[in-house]
C-alpha cells in the first residue's frame, strides 16, 4: 500500500493519542469526518495499523524491574529454535523477544516486580525450556528514551 502525506499525518497523530475522535482527526488535518474514517479503515485493513493498544505504567503496577537476557541455544537446529520459541511466547514476563545474529541466539526483554522476582523467573520458568545452554542477563539501570512511536 502507497501512503500519501494524509495517510503519514494521520498515522502521526494516532501513535501520539490513539484515542483521538475521528471527529478531532478531521479537524486537525482540514478533512470531513468521513474521510478520515475512511483512511483509517484503509490503514487498519491492509494492517498498516496492526492494533490499538493502552501504554499501562510499569511503575504503577509493580513491573518495573527490566532485565535483559541474552540466550543461548545448545544447538542451532530447526527443530530447537521451533521448540524454543513456541515455549518463550507462553511466558508472560517475557514483553519482547528477538532471534539474533552473533554470540547469543536471543534477546529476551523481561519485566517483573525485582531481583528476587526475576531470581525466580529465571529458576521457575526460563530454565525449564528445553535446547538453551546459557544465559546471560543484564538490568536497567535508568530508562534513557522509550516510545513505541515509528518515525514516518
Amino acid at each position: 500500500m502507497k501512503l500519501d502525506a494524509l495517510d503519514l499525518s494521520i498515522l502521526r497523530l494516532l501513535q501520539k493519542d490513539a484515542k483521538l475522535t475521528n471527529k478531532a482527526l478531521s479537524s486537525k488535518l482540514s478533512l470531513s469526518v468521513t474521510a478520515v474514517y475512511e483512511r483509517i479503515k484503509k490503514l487498519e485493513k491492509s494492517g498498516v495499523i496492526a492494533n490499538y493498544v493502552a501504554l499501562v505504567s510499569k511503575e504503577k503496577v509493580a513491573q518495573s524491574f527490566i532485565a535483559f537476557c541474552h540466550i543461548k541455544l545448545t544447538q542451532h537446529t530447526q527443530d530447537n529454535v521451533k521448540q524454543f520459541e513456541k515455549e518463550v511466547v507462553k511466558i508472560d514476563e517475557v514483553l519482547e523477544c528477538y532471534h539474533l545474529s552473533g554470540d547469543y541466539d536471543y534477546l529476551l526483554k523481561v519485566h517483573v516486580e525485582d531481583m528476587e522476582a526475576y531470581r525466580q523467573f529465571m529458576l521457575e520458568k526460563l530454565t525449564k525450556l528445553n535446547h538453551i545452554g546459557s544465559t546471560h542477563s543484564m538490568f536497567m539501570i535508568n530508562q534513557v528514551k522509550h516510545t513505541t512511536a515509528l518515525n514516518i
